[in-house]
């Protein structure tokens, strides 16, 4: 499914939203507020709804997540981590699954762009919902997106970037260790 530009030349794309996530975030809020009206697990009534409030501001933020791509720059936003990437800076577009990237874990990501570490690319960003996507190696720091298509997504970027560096590579992330010396 080719993407439809705007007026200005810009796609917007959403990333997917994985049910089963919200659905746990939906169910540890109703826990909280279960447990709240039925026990008293705490002594000062601000902390339940203090966790409930930071609970829902992590699925605002997961939901949140959607990507622009103009003839300058990508742009991935969501609220509270958002990061740009030009696209004069970008070297390789892969598609790529965060699984295959290394072993991460739910505390694997850290700071508001979700950075993460790979023993095959070393430090990267995370700006994603699910875990299919598209990594793009441009600056200093890889940044890993889960557009919705990745595959066109992939396509349209690789196509916006030759305008600016013919020689970018595209294709599929492959894991290789790295060896020591």
């Amino acid at each position: 499914m080719p993407f439809t530009p705007d007026a200005r030349g810009r796609v917007r794309i959403g990333a997917p939203i994985s049910i089963p996530v919200v659905v746990l975030y939906l169910i540890l809020v109703v826990l909280i507020v279960y447990a709240t009206g039925h026990t008293r697990f705490s002594s000062n009534p601000i902390v339940p709804e203090f966790l409930v409030a930071v609970i829902l501001l992590f699925l605002a933020r997961f939901a949140s997540t959607y990507y622009v791509l103009d003839d300058r720059a990508l742009y991935a936003r969501r609220i509270f981590g958002s990061r740009t990437v030009r696209l004069e800076e970008v070297r390789m577009v892969q598609l790529a699954n965060l699984r295959d990237l290394g072993p991460v874990s739910f505390l694997g990501g850290w700071g508001w762009r979700g950075r993460m570490w790979s023993p095959f690319i070393q430090t990267f960003d995370a700006i994603h919902t699910v875990s299919p996507g598209v990594l793009v190696t441009a600056g200093d720091v890889p940044l890993f997106i889960s557009p919705k298509d990745p595959g066109t997504f992939a396509e349209e970027l690789g196509r916006r970037v030759r305008s600016y560096n013919t020689e970018v590579r595209l294709g599929s992330f492959a894991p290789v260790a790295r060896t020591v010396s």
